[in-house]
């Protein structure tokens, strides 16, 4: 087993990753910025190291910095968690040629998911259903892009081919507005991503945001482990998640999910990884895979029993599955809320120091999150500050036991979207399940 690990993230990610590296035995090294030498995690590692001031380009983006820290404390191996570098390939590449273990996917296999356009390729060679599109980049033939949107059928979509998080996208309803469309996404997607690769697809109406999740060892065996629906969504940044996906039969989660492990197996794949859908007149369509862990993996682990950070480490360490697709079982329901430092209405961001903490607890509540009370909140990263998971027999139940974990849930010194989730949880759409991913924007009158 992996002796020590750098864990190369911030936040109830890096506390999440320490726990379960704790439970193997596996000693952890906290590397972290000038603002974060009070996180939880940190003060529970074994060793620390300070990478740079608290910008994340000096600091959680340093990939010298972090493999140095590797290198000082002799560590074996490095944990991007999510966010970050997570899905860096040369990241990836430069921790494995410089002698550690990357704990994730192959390089070469993050810069293929990463090019959307490669990505899409990659799949329909695998026999994974894809959004029809234009099969490639657009070139600068005006008349073959009109063309191709013509043969896709209006309403289409550009996209950038390294874009993500929602950024680099552009709708365009009729052929007028095709060519400025597609140089517009260019130029946003040369600013943003440094790459301004587009290419188009049918932009779908009112889709839900399906996922499936999988774990592959390095031996060439594959499982996915069910459907997470990620519809409750704002500005494309998902809110909350639940598994199984509401109204999914048992015979689509098989066949959807066995193509996943499929094209893991002919991509050569290895560790924990996402493939993301759109789900609408109960067709599904591949829009990307997320070569990483994912924020909402609590309501995996909840339904199936499987703690898919102890897996990542386990394949890391070169150790084939310990289980097959027959053995993983469906059991229940989870419900997962984003709890973020932000006011639930305006959406502004909210630092400041903790006066108060009362995480919820009960019967089916999980809270993996870094605060305490006393610990001062930064401005400088990503608004949310933890997550509270509810799992029942049924989705009634889970919906239940989230609400009333939220009534009990006190953060007292910043303001949170926890109302957010409360309205929500009350919302009859909700309950019912199934709704697209602009519902919430809609409910919101955003």
């Amino acid at each position: 087993m992996l002796k020590k690990v750098v864990i190369a993230n911030r936040g109830e990610i890096a506390l999440r990753i320490q726990r379960a590296c704790r439970e193997l035995g596996i000693k952890t090294v906290a590397v972290h910025s000038t603002a974060d030498s009070s996180q939880k995690h940190v003060l529970l590692a074994d060793e620390t190291v300070c990478i740079g001031p608290p910008a994340s380009a000096d600091s959680y983006l340093n990939m010298p910095a972090i493999i140095s820290a590797a290198e000082v404390t002799d560590a074996g191996a490095i944990h991007p968690g999510y966010g970050f570098l997570s899905e860096n390939a040369d990241f990836a590449e430069r921790v494995r040629d410089s002698g550690f273990i990357f704990i994730g996917p192959p390089p070469d296999v993050i810069r293929i998911m990463g090019d959307k356009v490669a990505a899409i390729r990659a799949m329909k060679e695998a026999g994974v259903p894809c959004v029809p599109g234009s099969d490639g980049p657009l070139g600068d033939d005006i008349d073959e892009n009109l063309r191709i949107a013509r043969e896709i059928g209006y309403p289409i979509i550009i996209k950038a081919a390294a874009g993500g998080g929602g950024r680099g996208m552009r709708v365009v309803h009729n052929d007028a507005s095709l060519t400025s469309s597609i140089s517009l996404t260019r130029t946003e997607a040369k600013a943003a991503f440094g790459d301004g690769t587009v290419y188009m697809e049918k932009f779908l109406g009112n889709p839900r945001h399906i996922e499936f999740q999988v774990l592959a060892d390095q031996h060439g065996n594959c499982v996915h482990l069910f459907d997470r629906d990620c519809s409750m969504q704002r500005r494309h940044q998902k809110v909350l998640e639940e598994a199984p996906a509401p109204g999914i039969t048992p015979e689509q989660r098989r066949n959807i999910g066995e193509r996943c492990a499929q094209a893991c197996r002919d991509i050569g794949y290895h560790n924990a990884g996402t493939f993301e859908f759109l789900y609408q007149d109960e067709e599904f369509y591949f829009i990307e895979m997320n070569t990483r862990l994912q924020v909402e993996h609590p309501v995996t682990e909840l339904i199936t029993g499987i703690d898919l950070v102890k897996e990542q480490l386990r394949i890391a360490d070169d150790q084939p599955l310990r289980f097959t697709q027959d053995d993983i079982t469906l059991r229940g329901h989870a419900i997962e809320c984003r709890i973020n430092a932000e006011d639930s209405k305006t959406f502004m961001p909210s630092p400041g120091r903790i006066e108060l903490w009362h995480p919820p607890g009960g019967p089916g509540i999980r809270v993996d999150s870094h605060l305490y009370s006393g610990y001062m909140v930064p401005p400088y990263y990503d608004s949310m500050v933890g997550k509270v998971i509810a799992y029942g027999d049924t989705r009634e139940s889970a919906i239940a036991r989230m609400s009333i974990a939220l009534s009990e849930m006190v953060i007292d010194g910043i303001t949170t979207n926890i109302p957010l989730h409360q309205e929500i949880c009350q919302h009859a759409a909700f309950k019912t399940g199934g709704t697209n991913i602009h519902y919430l924007e809609k409910r919101l009158g955003l």
